[in-house]
């Protein structure tokens, strides 16, 4: 378990210790600080736009320069600010950690009493809170993750073994209990949790929710349901559906990328070598279906295809995701086939074909929301933009920690004062 974790830490060690070290004649490290340049600078224009930081801009629709804006009580609400955090550690200027904190700041409704629980309380806290106590390691942070994860371990049903998404549903929609793949990316709160002072068994809700749906969420294809519906009684599982894809039997792009992401942050709180082993199955079985320019069309089942829409928000995902699984890994030959994939992904994602670049201020173009619904379809989305420079730092970092000796890499192993590990 600590191996493990000290791979990820040397992946994702500090902006300002990689200053320290020699890294010039890196290409790869060398391309990725010059994209994440480009990711500054189309954050300057977009902090120019919005009128305070309280409004939090999430998409812009295809042929747009304006961003549509939500408030904390969205589920994309932290990703504004995780891609403050992320251009801070980048930048290391104190103005972009001033602003980061600003936005972060608004989210500490989300763990008031009178605010109403929402499965999403991990995207919304570990994207904001989460990097604001790895970037500072102020304890108050800290308490705002653990309260925020009480919250989280409050939809955990013990029949069912998994955490409840949109409650709303239940009443809205007809739904029973129901569990959206989604949801995998929410774990690492209760896994932070436990690791951090936090009741013990979260980590075993996280677990027990890991186990239930990599049995019943997906086919024996392993492509996966957005949705699980369980019998809130007896647990049983009833069927799979979706709410975002093109049919109840597609398969949804963004909804695997969340499963790789999910599971392999999974494994790494684990070193359970059977979640290893059925990443790699889930994540194969995506990479295996890309079009040639490694970004997927929205779901691989839809019949427009060639003609159908782009999901870039799928892409930037899963090439973060496998990033960090490269580095876990225990085959080799897997560990150098997912870099590889990432360092594609990421490459055809900064090309002109994907960057906003003058069209506007977001970072990339062609993401696809929720097309059955009719909005944010082939368009520029934060969460689209929050994987995307993760995966650039992550690629970044990996490269400049390879230039490391053996004993540089220990130092910086030491570094983190705690165990989140997912976003930072």
């Amino acid at each position: 378990m600590i191996d493990i974790r000290l791979k990820v830490i040397g992946v994702a060690a500090t902006l300002a210790l990689q200053s320290a070290v020699a890294t010039a004649g890196c290409p790869q490290k060398e391309w990725a600080d010059s994209t994440l340049r480009y990711c500054n600078c189309q954050i300057e224009k977009t902090l120019c736009q919005l009128p305070n930081d309280s409004v939090l801009p999430r998409s812009i629709n295809a042929g747009s320069d304006k961003w549509n804006t939500t408030d904390i009580g969205d589920w994309t609400s932290g990703f504004w600010s995780g891609i403050l955090w992320y251009n801070y550690m980048n930048t290391n200027k104190l103005t972009d950690m001033l602003n980061a904190l600003a936005y972060t700041e608004h989210q500490r409704y989300l763990v008031d009493p009178n605010h109403e629980v929402d499965h999403d309380i991990g995207f919304q806290l570990l994207c904001s809170f989460g990097h604001a106590y790895a970037n500072t390691g102020r304890a108050e942070y800290k308490d705002i993750l653990l309260a925020g994860a009480d919250k989280l371990a409050a939809l955990y049903n013990n029949r069912v073994g998994t955490i409840l998404s949109w409650p709303h549903a239940v009443k809205d929609m007809g739904y029973p209990h129901n569990t959206i793949m989604d949801n995998m990316m929410n774990l690492q709160l209760l896994f932070f949790a436990a690791n951090n002072g936090g009741p013990a068994e979260y980590r075993d809700m996280a677990i027990s929710h890991a186990r239930t749906t990599m049995k019943n969420q997906f086919r024996k294809d392993y492509t996966s349901y957005h949705v699980a519906l369980y019998d809130t009684e007896n647990g049983k599982f009833i069927r799979g559906c979706t709410n975002q894809g093109y049919s109840d039997e597609s398969f949804w792009a963004r909804g695997q990328a969340w499963g790789i992401y999910g599971f392999t942050v999974v494994y790494r709180e684990t070193g359970d070598k059977e979640f290893l082993r059925f990443v790699e199955k889930i994540a194969d079985v995506y990479l295996a279906r890309l079009p040639e320019d490694y970004v997927p069309y929205w779901d691989f089942s839809d019949p427009n295809i060639p003609n159908a829409v782009k999901d870039a928000s799928s892409a930037a995902i899963v090439a973060s995701a496998l990033i960090e699984l490269s580095q876990l890994e225990d085959n080799a030959f897997y560990a150098d086939k997912y870099m590889k994939y990432a360092d594609k992904m990421l490459h055809n994602l900064s090309t002109a074909d994907y960057q906003s670049r003058h069209c506007n201020s977001a970072f990339l173009m062609h993401s696809t929301g929720n097309k059955p619904a009719g909005y944010e379809i082939d368009s520029s989305i934060n969460y689209a933009d929050y994987y995307y420079i993760e995966a650039l730092t992550r690629y970044r970092d990996f490269y400049a920690n390879e230039e490391l000796n053996d004993h540089e890499k220990t130092k910086r192993n030491t570094l983190s004062p705690f165990t989140y590990l997912g976003n930072r």
